[in-house]
């Protein structure tokens, strides 16, 4: 055999070993027995290991030599392209290292989630001290020199900066911020009222993941602390959690998901185990999930839709219309939670961690004094007080499993999202007709032959600048939201 042979044929034992420790990490946010955090710690670290060990192998160093300058197709080429990187980077961390971080992230999961529902800062803080302490040390192994957090970065991110990001947001900030502060002086618009039942909301989220294309053949649906989505392929999962008095939480976060977990279930089968089989970043990721849940699941025509379902399944619901219901889903309010703000206020929540977790990779930011730097930083950028830590630095999962590096994906997702959203309304001019019957496939099948599909083909912002005929900028994000914010609160 060849030496491109060998290499993608040992690259896809390795990717089959990386699926099964994403099972085990679903398993431990759905359905494993909290007393078994500490084994699973062990588990982890011992399949680190192995793909650490794997990752290294020096035979690979030998069968990329061997194999450049041969023929190859263009997927061939990025697989390449991919496993290169990948070794350069494993490289550069210890075995020991990569093992300690499995087994400490995945106890400190389970030491996170008790913390976040007993408001109980200071029983997270020892946890988070040694995830930091540990992320520290990747970060200075990875940046050979340069800036540990862009290390960081570059592993949700390839070729992002911190700095590019600063700019980016310093374009962002004061637009939304000024809009912001026009939309909170009008009357916020009424909210959904009554009980939802929490296997109502399971219903008609299921309804919703199906509508938006998602295959419970090849996925399912369950409940989590924090929703996520999780695996590829043929074997994508995605959660939601529910809320009696709140169902919008459970049924956008299921949609948010959807998006991730179709971007996974579209991508070229001939992908499956090599480099391209799954999402090229998290910022493509974030884009097919946000403008699932926002450009296509908050717009006036898919609304207009969701308000009869809604009503089937709940009765009265606390606003007469869709146009009522419209302005409900989309009302921007004093709240706390990110993965339930309003696309006015969300990136704003992105920037506050974005600027946070930097600090504390760097050290100038204390575990200890997270708390209080979170409260402070909330109040000058929001203008109220965060009353408890589950409201605060305890509401997202991400700093418990150490992933540093991965907020301000989130943001970049949002804005890759407006891009990709102008080109599909210019593309599929009567999309909204489509979206008024709740039929999405227009959007989605556009956004499937357009970013889906390729996987891994492409570097990030290549798939997005070959999606939209231009470089991806803030500008369609932000003309989207002052024109949709302007329209709803009449400005």
């Amino acid at each position: 055999m060849s030496a491109l042979t060998d290499l993608l044929e040992f690259q896809k034992e390795t990717e089959a070993l990386a699926a099964i420790a994403g099972r085990l990490e679903w398993d431990q946010e759905t359905m494993m027995p909290p007393g078994a955090a500490e084994q699973r710690g062990e588990e982890q670290a011992a399949i680190q290991g192995i793909l650490h060990a794997r990752r290294t192998d020096p035979r690979i160093a030998d069968w990329l030599s061997a194999a450049d300058g041969t023929e190859m197709s263009a997927p061939q080429a990025a697989m390449l392209r991919h496993i290169r990187r990948d070794y350069d980077k494993t490289q550069k961390v210890p075995a020991k290292l990569a093992a300690e971080i499995a087994r400490v992230t995945s106890v400190a999961q389970g030491t996170w989630a008790a913390a976040r529902a007993a408001d109980d800062f200071q029983a997270f803080l020892p946890s988070l001290e040694r995830v930091v302490a540990l992320r520290q040390e990747e970060g200075q192994a990875l940046a050979d020199g340069g800036d540990p957090y862009d290390a960081l970065l570059d592993n949700y991110e390839a070729e992002m900066t911190a700095a590019r990001l600063d700019a980016m947001f310093g374009e962002m900030r004061p637009r939304l911020t000024a809009l912001r502060e026009r939309v909170l002086e009008k009357p916020e618009p009424k909210g959904l009222t009554g009980t939802f039942r929490d296997d109502k909301q399971m219903e008609l989220a299921r309804a919703l993941a199906a509508t938006f294309g998602y295959d419970f053949n090849r996925g399912r649906l369950d409940r989590s602390v924090h929703p996520f989505s999780s695996g590829g392929g043929s074997d994508a999962r995605i959660t939601t959690r529910t809320s009696p008095d709140d169902p919008f939480n459970c049924l956008y976060s299921t949609i948010h998901e959807v998006g991730h977990a179709c971007y996974e279930q579209g991508i070229d089968p001939e992908y499956l185990f090599t480099p391209l089989g799954q999402g090229v970043s998290m910022g493509v990721h974030e884009s097919q999930s946000r403008i699932y849940e926002n450009q296509i699941g908050r717009s006036r025509a898919f609304t207009g839709w969701l308000f009869d379902q809604m009503t089937a399944a709940f009765g009265d619901i606390g606003v007469a219309d869709a146009e009522g219901f419209y302005h409900a889903v989309n009302r921007v309010q004093k709240a706390f939670i990110r993965t339930e703000s309003d696309e006015l206020q969300y990136n704003l929540h992105i920037m506050l961690r974005f600027d946070l977790e930097r600090a504390m990779v760097s050290g100038d930011l204390k575990p200890a004094d997270l708390e209080a730097a979170w409260n402070d930083r909330f109040k000058a950028d929001f203008g109220y007080d965060v009353p408890r830590a589950s409201l605060g630095c305890l509401q997202d999962v991400h700093w418990s499993v150490g992933l540093f590096g991965y907020f301000p994906t989130y943001s970049l997702g949002n804005v890759y999202a407006g891009c990709l959203n102008a080109a599909m309304r210019k593309a599929v001019p009567d999309l909204d007709a489509h979206l008024a019957k709740g039929d999405t496939a227009p959007a989605t099948t556009w956004l499937h032959d357009n970013v889906q599909r390729h996987g891994g083909l492409y570097r990030p912002a290549e798939v997005i600048e070959k999606a939209c005929g231009t470089a991806p900028t803030a500008a369609p994000l932000l003309d989207y939201i002052e024109a949709k914010f302007t329209e709803l609160y009449d400005l």
